[in-house]
């Protein structure tokens, strides 16, 4: 049986992996509400739904996204303009200001990822 390939996306894995605990301690957030953040700061007023799609998440994950960056005071949610049943999300100052702290150029890219980027 051929294994080669599934090894190699292990490996991928546990760049992946390795590269998500790096930016978490080095930022105090993971990998997924620094997206959201990035997101928001690019396209504001979306909705969780917008945000899941977005993101390439599952609404439930997306949800769990959303719910731990509106507890920080990160991200607010408003209602929407349009359908007063619907929420929108956009960013506080404090996560611009977090936005704002990241520097890409002390976050080391493993080498496994750095080839399969290039």
């Amino acid at each position: 049986m051929e294994t080669e390939c599934i090894c190699r996306l292990r490996k991928i894995y546990k760049a992946i992996t390795a590269f998500e605990t790096q930016v978490e301690a080095s930022l105090g957030v993971n990998i997924n509400a620094m997206m959201l953040l990035c997101l928001l700061s690019e396209k504001e007023n979306l909705s969780a739904g917008e945000i899941a799609d977005e993101m390439g998440l599952t609404r439930s994950n997306a949800s769990k996204v959303i719910a731990s960056l509106e507890k920080s005071g990160s991200i607010r949610r408003r209602i929407c303009k349009e359908d007063g049943r619907s929420m929108r999300f956009h960013l506080t100052k404090q996560g611009q200001e977090l936005l704002e702290h990241v520097h890409c150029d002390s976050l080391q890219l493993p080498e496994e990822l750095r080839k399969v980027v290039e």
